[in-house]
């Protein structure tokens, strides 16, 4: 083990020892129980925290604070001060449609770029203005403020992401993250945030079934005391799948999620006050899910068909996470934030990769020249012994570190500051051990042929020893508000390879390094115009971590970020309208399976690329009287990045060449959602729609190529309830409310549907 991952060993055995010590302080010798404490404001409405907190905080005032110090945002209130773009949505948002997809949540917000897999969201593609979408490896992806991508720094694809049916909160902040969020500061942060510890016993249970054989449960039951509070969820999902296997089988996936929270705090009247919260999880996916689409025909005669070449495809996981959060207001002016946390994720994905020696995106795309390869994909025909290629792609992940951040706010005569520093000591671990399995077709089914060695096709693993530090200082001045900042990052980055005949590791491997020193400079600043409109601008450098599998021939990712807009809030009424230009140094692509290549991680330098567009956002109350109320929403997003130098390339979204102009790939020019509620007090009705425009598959320029071309598409959902009594409703939730047939993705291999319309009908009860 090298001498910072010693360092960084040390320093999370010494947080636990001072946790557990720690934890000895908070409960001590006094008795737990008693009357419910003070219960805590949902996190929306939970005031900033003032300066001068006391010791003698209240149990609302320490989660508001706390709250503060986990987000990326804080509260709806610290939105108006903030010096740069950023959405919170809120549990009243979320529960409007009650998503169990991030992808249609995410919809609702400005200047996110997402690219469709499953029609379930189960595997989110996200990117944030021109970040690449694929598996959101190029955003900070958090959950509670801790990084939650497999192995954030050596392999960041997000084939793990939490359950958002179980989260209260979505926040999104850009450019002004790249300070205090990373170690991605490209596009910006998406925090999911797990339901609190409710301030008084009770608890939810929903409960709903509709088409494709789905169901959904979610189940919450916690209490707070004067000491002590807990929370225990699980949150299971079942679908039998929308697509239609050819010879039949179930398409979908089960889903199980158990989360459990347990929080002590200290005596009440405290000289300082002192909380330890205690977060554990375990998530379990069943899933028959393939990537493999349809060509173009096909897809065009039955969109929701699935070839009989793809039935041996299945997911497998499992995720499982620790996180111990400690918190301590030192004085009237310092307080302390500590999170110790540890992610373990195993994944086993079979999938089909290729025919009769023949990759299947090169069948799909051209199924006249590859007729006898489809034909057997299809069941068609029987085959060859080892015609058919499955890879079994199986994969160990670690990731474990611990953070803090200190807010202190020092007495001043002319400024207010507020200053923020932060630590992150992390290491991570990708352990790839796969081999590929080959089948015959035999009378549309599939058969064995020839099992694969293990670790024939990759036997190798890549780590990342990570510390990062951040300092920040939001002076305010009359009614300005500045926030410079500055974020440091250095990053060990190892990848070893062991030979594919050498399954126990014994030999050798080839080792590659890559060590990473950086400065994220940051500057905000906002201007008060009046109580409810603030105007704001900034710039923030971009950097995105190259990862082990890099070469000395590929340049960083790197970016210089600026963003001018304007924001107004006031009652029911708010809008924001934000113009940004991203000026790439380097931009990088993936040779990924899910991206359509062959899966090696090694990099592509795309050179110096433009990324420009306009974010806006508004929302109000049509109408609101006695009987009911009339609330309106709506976002529009215009995006355009387009390539600044010319080159010649392999990698498979820009090959073979580039052309100085040529657009990026997967990024449409225009996004619209727009959202109409009628709310009664015993009943609600909601409807969204989003509107996504063409976009291409490949890098180019003019009139997009049919076989490289997303047709543009609009999908509306439907949600409504009705409480029939005290604590009991019925709902209705129709995604896709029209049956809108359109096209998800066109990769990795072929073309894949979006979710056709399914509706589901249930009952939630509070107790």
């Amino acid at each position: 083990m090298s001498s910072r991952a010693n360092r960084i060993s040390q320093a999370m055995g010494t947080c636990w020892l001072a946790l557990a010590l720690l934890g000895g302080v908070v409960v001590d010798a006094s008795e737990t129980g008693g009357e419910a404490a003070e219960p805590p404001l949902p996190p929306a409405e939970a005031p900033p925290a003032e300066d001068g907190a006391a010791g003698s905080l209240t149990a609302a005032q320490a989660q508001a604070v706390i709250y503060d110090r986990v987000t990326v945002v804080g509260s709806e209130s610290e939105l108006a001060r903030l010096p740069g773009s950023a959405h919170v949505l809120t549990r009243a948002d979320l529960e409007k449609q009650a998503y169990s997809d991030i992808h249609r949540i995410l919809r609702q917000v400005p200047g996110i770029n997402i690219q469709e897999e499953d029609g379930f969201g189960l595997r989110p593609n996200i990117g944030i203005r021109g970040t690449g979408v694929e598996r959101s490896q190029k955003i900070t992806l958090l959950e509670d403020g801790v990084l939650i991508a497999p192995a954030p720094y050596a392999a960041p694809a997000a084939y793990y992401a939490p359950t958002a049916g179980r989260m209260e909160g979505v926040e999104v902040r850009k450019g002004s993250a790249a300070v205090t969020q990373g170690p991605y500061t490209l596009g910006g942060a998406v925090n999911l945030i797990s339901k609190s510890i409710p301030g008084e016993r009770g608890g939810e249970l929903e409960v709903m079934a509709g088409d494709h054989g789905t169901w959904k449960l979610d189940g919450t039951y916690g209490a707070s005391y004067e000491r002590v509070g807990f929370l225990v969820e699980t949150y299971q999902q079942r679908t039998d799948g929308f697509k239609e296997l050819d010879g039949g089988g179930s398409t979908g996936f089960e889903l199980a999620d158990y989360l459990g929270k347990l929080r002590f705090s200290s005596a009440p009247g405290a000289r300082r006050h002192q909380q330890l919260e205690i977060k554990a999880g375990r998530t379990e996916q069943d899933g028959r899910e393939t990537y493999l689409g349809l060509t173009a025909a096909d897809f065009a005669a039955t969109p929701l068909r699935r070839y009989a070449g793809s039935q041996e495809d299945r997911i497998d996981t499992e995720h499982e996470q620790i996180q111990l959060r400690y918190f301590v207001v030192v004085s009237d002016r310092l307080d302390w934030t500590t999170t110790v946390y540890r992610n373990d994720f195993f994944r086993n994905w079979h999938k089909n990769e290729s025919v009769l020696g023949v990759s299947n995106r090169s069948v799909l795309e051209d199924p006249l020249t590859y007729a006898a390869e489809l034909a057997v994909l299809r069941g068609e025909v029987d085959s060859p012994d080892d015609a058919l290629a499955v890879r079994n792609n199986r994969r160990d992940y670690y990731s474990q570190g611990v953070q803090s951040v200190v807010s202190f706010q020092p007495r001043g005569a002319w400024a207010g500051h507020s200053l923020r520093f932060g630590m992150r000591l992390h290491e991570d671990e990708e352990d790839r051990f796969q081999e590929d399995d080959l089948f015959a077709m035999r009378g549309g089914r599939m058969v064995l042929t020839s099992a694969g060695a293990p670790g024939s096709n990759a036997n190798r693993v890549g780590d990342a020893e990570a510390l990062a530090l951040f300092a920040e200082d939001r002076v305010e001045i009359g009614k300005w508000t500045l926030t410079p900042g500055l974020r440091y990052e250095t990053v060990d980055l190892a990848r070893r390879d062991w030979a594919a005949a050498d399954p126990q590791r014994a030999g050798d491997p080839r080792e590659r390094r890559n060590e990473i020193d950086v400065l994220v400079p940051g500057l905000g600043a906002s201007y008060e115009l009046r109580p409810q409109w603030h105007v704001f601008a900034g710039v923030h450098r971009g950097f995105s971590p190259p990862g082990p599998s890099s070469t000395e021939e590929v340049e960083p990712e790197e970016s210089v970020n600026y963003e001018a807009g304007t924001r107004y809030r006031k009652g029911a009424a708010s809008a924001e309208l934000t113009a940004f230009f991203n000026d790439y140094d380097n931009l990088l692509g993936a040779d990924t399976l899910s991206g359509g290549g062959t899966g090696t991680g090694d990099l592509f330098n795309g050179g110096a690329v433009d990324v420009y567009g306009l974010e806006a956002a508004c929302g109000t109350e049509l109408w609101r009287g006695a009987r009911f109320a009339v609330p309106v929403r709506a976002s529009y997003t215009y995006t355009r990045g387009e390539f600044r130098t010319s080159f010649e390339t392999e990698f498979e979204d820009w090959a073979p060449a580039v052309a100085r102009g040529d657009e990026l790939p997967y990024m449409p020019e225009h996004q619209i959602f727009a959202e109409i509620g009628l709310v009664a007090p015993r009943w609600g009705v909601n409807l969204n729609g989003h509107y996504v425009s063409e976009m291409r598959t490949r890098a180019g320029r003019g009139v997009i190529a049919e076989g490289e071309r997303i047709e543009d598409h609009v999908a509306w959902d439907l949600a409504a309830r009705y409480r029939v009594g005290a604590g009991v409703e019925l709902r209705l939730q129709v995604r896709n409310l029209f049956d809108e047939v359109y096209v998800a993705s066109r990769r990795p291999y072929g073309l894949r549907p979006g979710l056709p319309r399914t509706a589901l009908v249930g009952l939630a009860v509070d107790f």
